[in-house]
């Protein structure tokens, strides 16, 4: 009789996998974000990617950076941790202490939504913006709500 494999990776690992697999669906040409929210059951509830609305052709919405609103992608794209909490279908309930893998950690605005929905923690890859007014924000957010985050690494396989 043989044994099961012990080398298998961990839930943090496969989560965050799943993270950086959707944020390869990403059209922006500068930063692809991917989240994946899994429950305390270690369950996938939803993923999401950063991109432009799906009513949107994103063929006719600007990918640049611009000082001009009219011209700048951010005016246009919705972030991967948002995504993912809009393309749940089941109660947002459920997301009540689950744990968000993010691929870049979230911004202010993202962060709101997570502790609006109960989020109990934030993994993430980069912090690419640490020390910005915005990071600083966020991180202010997730801190007064109780919202556990960590960076975490992937190992090379």
């Amino acid at each position: 009789m043989s044994k099961k494999r012990s080398d298998v990776i961990s839930w943090d690992e496969f989560f965050m996998r799943v993270a950086l697999a959707a944020s390869m669906r990403s059209k922006d040409p500068n930063t692809q974000v991917g989240a994946c929210i899994a429950d305390t059951n270690h369950r996938i509830l939803s993923v999401g990617y950063n991109g432009t609305p799906s009513a949107l052709n994103d063929d006719d919405f600007p990918w640049g950076v611009s000082d001009d609103p009219l011209a700048d992608k951010h005016s246009y794209v919705v972030h991967a941790e948002a995504n993912a909490v809009l393309n749940y279908r089941g109660s947002l309930k459920d997301m009540s202490g689950a744990t968000v893998y993010v691929t870049l950690f979230p911004c202010n605005e993202c962060a709101k939504i997570l502790a609006q929905v109960g989020i109990g923690e934030v993994v993430y890859l980069s912090d690419k913006y640490d020390g910005t007014e915005g990071n600083l924000i966020s991180k202010r957010i997730l801190t007064s709500c109780g919202i556990r985050f960590r960076g975490m690494e992937l190992a090379e396989r």
